[in-house]
């Protein structure tokens, strides 16, 4: 059966996941900020959950229609017919996001939105109170100028968590856009990729796993295996396709910090995402880096100073930086901060400035990959 798929994602990434859901043969609907709608059937289900780097969950699209009013909420919800998904015993909650919209209040919409459901499920199985006992599906709704969607999420547990991130520090980056950060560096076998402020290993992560070619979904569960139309076995075929798939390589990270406990996180982080043998983690200054004769490529995420307290530090941290890092020319260099004022202290101005979003923190990547000593 085909089914609307929507697959969401931070801002900024959209071209970069309709690329990968049109790489695994499915066809684009629509594209709007952060998420894309696509044809697929119930092997894409779990191809998508288990494939995509740059989702953050995928959905099933019941049904669509225009609401300004409770009254049209109640009505257009009322008519999706829910029981090809959702039987007498399942449980269905419901929550979801409203953005430029006459219905504003999340809660109220909820609630209107619930007993439609119920109301739709009387008609169809002839009871009046149900259990929800049974398999979890829970319910999405998102309102875009008071256009409404109602989904099932396929995933659970949002796709950036890949499983192998047991623990982090205080400031993580999300896995998906780590993942994405690496991709626009264009990681090559033949140029060490180094992050000289790896925290808890993500970037070098991302990395090392994708020049391995390991599924991003590959070692989780999700939450569509429980759904009898879908079901555990189509789950567990993608996972042996996407085992199939994995290679050895020659490609190197270094991943580096001046916190020893980032260190040891990055080490039992790689040791759990498979790709401790590709990835070097050891305590030291970002200042410290030289070049020793290796071509590479730096893909960091330093500090933002978020907090008044960092700001100048940060800020000090960046000009030191931006001396240094050109001295390593002509290596390439990939920074990610928040912070809208880094060309000027790094004392470069970019070759490209990419705008991304790390959770709802809007952030710019700074490319220089024209990394000249000037």
């Amino acid at each position: 059966m085909k089914y609307l798929l929507v697959a969401t994602c931070l801002f900024g990434l959209e071209h970069l996941l309709g690329e990968e859901i049109e790489n695994l043969g499915y066809e684009r609907v629509s594209t709007i900020d952060g998420r894309i709608t696509f044809v697929a059937d119930e092997e894409g289900v779990a191809l998508s959950n288990i494939f995509l780097h740059y989702a953050e969950r995928i959905y099933i699209k019941l049904g669509e229609f225009h609401a300004e009013s409770f009254e049209e909420l109640f009505s257009g919800t009322r008519q999706i017919d829910y029981s090809p998904f959702i039987g007498k015993l399942d449980a269905f909650p419901v929550k979801g996001h409203s953005i430029r919209s006459k219905l504003f209040s999340i809660p109220d919409c909820q609630a209107i939105i619930k007993k439609a459901i119920v109301r739709s499920l009387s008609e169809r199985y002839n009871m009046d109170i149900f259990p929800e006992s049974g398999i979890k599906y829970q319910i999405e709704f998102f309102i875009l100028n008071d256009t409404v969607s109602i989904m099932i999420d396929t995933s659970g547990v949002p796709l950036h968590k890949r499983g192998y991130r047991k623990e982090s520090n205080s400031a993580p980056i999300r896995e998906t856009l780590a993942a994405a950060i690496v991709k626009i560096s264009r990681p090559r076998e033949n140029v060490l990729l180094w992050d000289p402020m790896c925290g808890s290993g993500t970037i070098a992560t991302e990395a090392a796993r994708m020049m391995c070619n390991i599924a991003p979904g590959v070692d989780r569960s999700f939450a569509a295996e429980s759904f009898p139309f879908i079901g555990k076995k189509r789950f567990d075929l993608a996972r042996e396709e996407a085992r199939e798939g994995e290679c050895a390589t020659d490609f190197r990270v270094y991943a580096s910090d001046i916190d020893e406990n980032a260190v040891r996180l990055t080490l039992r982080n790689a040791q759990n995402a498979r790709v401790s043998n590709i990835i070097t983690a050891f305590k030291s200054n970002c200042l410290d880096i030289k070049k020793d004769g290796v071509r590479a490529t730096i893909v960091t995420n330093p500090p933002y100073g978020e907090r008044m307290g960092d700001e100048r530090s940060t800020e000090a941290l960046y000009k030191k930086m931006g001396a240094h890092f050109r001295s390593l020319a002509p290596w390439q260099v990939y920074i990610i901060t928040s912070h809208t004022g880094f060309e000027k202290l790094y004392g470069k101005p970019a070759d490209k400035v990419r705008k991304l979003y790390n959770g709802m923190i809007p952030c710019y990547l700074y490319q220089y990959f024209k990394n000249e000593k000037k």
